[in-house]
């Protein structure tokens, strides 16, 4: 395998993350076997060999009660945590939700956090899309267009909070869902401006969020013509706050990478073919109508079908199914859209999590390093037809 230093030398790379396990019932709604444990331990193993493989970035998962599959789940910012102590350069991203958490105690967990790791903390703000969580431990439960105003201003206050000048009047905030006067925060994060702030979603009030206030927008997995759209859309929303130097984007994609995309394609079948049917009829419906509650309809999940939905993140539509070549080209095809960071899931994170640092990245940098990647008409022509929407 290849060093990650050296993989990951070239300033314009484009970046890889990992879903961290820290719920049962791994990344698929599947009853089929999987060599994906949830406990810390295995963890730990994962993310070492992760950060061997070349990946930057680990994302754990926020849940507060069981379903869909996930029996157990650990809480995801002391799993983060936990991962940042037995790693040295990984950064993991702690998911956290407004509502159960406050800005104030998010923001001291996380500098905290940001000094015990050396600087290797980020935190992803999810708006919401499960309501029984919600009403489980006594929490408002907003509609769509109030959860994204709350995270709005949430971010908002992370970001203040991390950076009012010490010797100033510290931050005071007076917004709908939080307010501060003059808080000061001691000792302020390792990372300078602050930690990174990841945000998700696909409806008009998400891409508004990650256009006015975050560093990253999450996407699920798309067609190409959704991909662009949603890029464009965000980037001109950004560029009218402003900000369009400072939003970048990352992609969901669950990996199956074998030898032959005729075994890739079955591997993906059997994970479709044994899904757990009951929860993902649950799932859909509670996305569902997420999704049909937004302003425009086109929330996460709103056109997703039984099988898309047997992956959480509609991780099957990016189509990271093939051979290692295969899986290598749509990569490239995608950082040439402006994409930059995969986010990535596995069938089997004991063997898989390596597999793709010793087989897929190293084809990732040769490509970038012969120049490819930033033609999106050229690499459209190579690769595209595997994007295209479904004939209907």
């Amino acid at each position: 395998m290849a060093d990650a230093a050296q993989l990951n030398s070239d300033p314009d790379r484009l970046l890889f993350a990992y879903w961290v396990p820290n719920v049962s019932g791994g990344l698929v709604i599947s009853k089929i076997a999987q060599r994906t444990n949830w406990d810390l331990a295995s963890n730990l193993r994962y993310a070492a060999a992760a950060e061997r493989s070349g990946f930057e970035y680990a994302l754990t998962q926020i849940r507060f009660t069981a379903s869909y599959g996930a029996a157990n789940q650990h809480e995801s910012v002391s799993f983060s945590q936990a991962l940042l102590q037995g790693t040295t350069t990984l950064k993991v991203i702690a998911a956290i939700l407004p509502g159960p958490w406050n800005p104030a105690v998010a923001a001291k967990q996380l500098a905290s956090i940001d000094h015990y790791s050396g600087g290797r903390v980020a935190v992803n703000i999810v708006s919401g899309w499960f309501k029984g969580e919600f009403t489980a431990i006594g929490e408002w439960w907003l509609d769509h267009a109030e959860r994204y105003r709350r995270s709005n201003e949430f971010i908002r206050c992370l970001r203040g909070i991390w950076t009012a000048p010490d010797d100033g009047d510290g931050f005071t905030f007076a917004g709908d869902f939080y307010r501060f006067r003059n808080y000061r925060l001691s000792p302020k994060p390792v990372q300078q401006p602050h930690p990174e702030i990841f945000q998700g979603g696909n409806s008009d009030d998400a891409r508004a969020n990650g256009a006015e206030v975050s560093d990253w927008y999450f996407m699920n997995g798309n067609d190409l013509e959704g991909f662009r759209a949603q890029i464009a859309d965000v980037k001109a929303r950004a560029a009218r706050a402003g900000r369009e130097a400072q939003v970048r984007f990352a992609v969901n994609g669950f990996v199956i990478v074998r030898e032959t995309e005729a075994e890739a394609v079955r591997v993906l079948q059997e994970i479709q073919g044994k899904a757990d049917a009951d929860a993902v009829a649950a799932f859909a419906s509670e996305v569902k109508h997420a999704g049909a509650s937004t302003g425009n309809k086109t929330g996460m999940w709103a056109t997703s079908t039984f099988n898309d939905l047997v992956q959480y993140n509609d991780g099957f539509k990016t189509k990271l199914i093939g051979t290692r070549e295969q899986v290598a080209e749509r990569i490239v095809l995608l950082k040439s859209l402006g994409v930059n960071l995969v986010l990535t899931a596995f069938l089997h994170y004991e063997d898989e999590i390596e597999q793709f640092g010793r087989e897929v990245l190293p084809l990732v940098r040769q490509r970038e390093a012969e120049g490819r990647g930033k033609d999106a008409a050229l690499e459209i022509e190579r690769t595209g037809d595997v994007y295209q929407k479904p004939a209907s």
